[in-house]
C-alpha cells in the first residue's frame, strides 16, 4: 500500500469510526459534511477533522500514528463504525494506527473543498452529503448522484463523478457507474455537473 492509499484508507477509517459511528450512537444519523480543512460531524458529538488533527470543542487531538481507538477515547466517544448498515467501508479496525502523508491528505482536503464549491454551485437547495461507506461528498438531484472522491478502488486519484441511478447509454458514460474524470481534468467541476445532467435528459 503506497502512501496516498494508506492516507485514504486512515481518512476512511475516521470518517467511519471516529465521527460516523459515534454520532450514528448518540443521534441515529450517519450522514458528515465537508468543514475547512476537512470534515466533521453534522450532529452530536460535535467532531471534525482539521488537516492532520480531530478537533474536539477546544482540544485538538493529533492524529498521524495514533489508533482509532485511542484519538476516539481522547476526543470522548467510543471508537467503531455504524452497525449493521453497510457492507462496503474502509476495512479499518479500531486498533489500525492512522497514516497520514502530507502531500496526500493536502490532496483529499483540496478535493472536498472543490467539491463543495461545485456542488452547491451547482444544486444550491441540496446538501451536500460525505457518505461516510463510500468517503465521498454528494448530492442527488431527479434520480443522479453528483459527487467528488479524494479518491478509492476506482481511481487513486481525486475525481467528480455523475451517477445516474438507472444505466445510460452513449459516450459521455464511461465509468461502471456512470461518468467519473479526474479533477486535474476539470477547470469547472460545476459545469462537468451540468454536461451530465443533460447527457443523461438526452439518453
Amino acid at each position: 500500500m503506497n502512501a496516498t492509499e494508506a492516507t485514504l484508507r486512515s481518512l476512511h477509517g475516521i470518517a467511519e469510526l471516529v465521527l460516523a459511528g459515534p454520532q450514528h450512537r448518540a443521534s441515529g444519523r450517519i450522514r458528515l459534511r465537508a468543514t475547512p480543512g476537512g470534515f466533521g460531524t453534522t450532529l452530536e458529538p460535535d467532531l471534525r477533522v482539521e488537516g492532520d488533527q480531530l478537533v474536539a470543542g477546544t482540544r485538538r487531538i493529533p492524529l498521524e500514528g495514533a489508533t482509532y481507538r485511542d484519538v476516539a477515547r481522547a476526543a470522548g466517544v467510543e471508537a467503531g463504525s455504524p452497525a449493521g448498515l453497510y457492507k462496503d467501508g474502509s476495512g479499518a479496525g479500531p486498533d489500525e494506527r492512522i497514516v497520514l502523508d502530507p502531500t496526500a491528505l493536502r490532496a483529499a482536503v483540496e478535493a472536498f473543498a472543490a467539491g463543495e464549491e461545485a456542488l452547491r454551485r451547482f444544486a444550491p437547495a441540496g446538501e451536500p452529503v460525505l457518505w461516510p461507506e463510500h468517503f465521498d461528498l454528494a448530492v442527488t438531484v431527479d434520480e443522479i448522484n453528483y459527487g467528488v472522491s479524494p479518491g478509492d478502488g476506482y481511481s487513486p486519484e481525486p475525481y467528480a463523478y455523475v451517477g445516474p441511478h438507472r444505466p445510460r447509454q452513449g459516450p459521455f458514460w464511461t465509468a461502471p457507474f456512470g461518468a467519473a474524470r479526474a479533477l486535474r481534468e476539470l477547470p469547472d467541476i460545476a459545469a462537468f455537473f451540468a454536461e451530465g445532467r443533460d447527457a443523461a435528459a438526452r439518453s
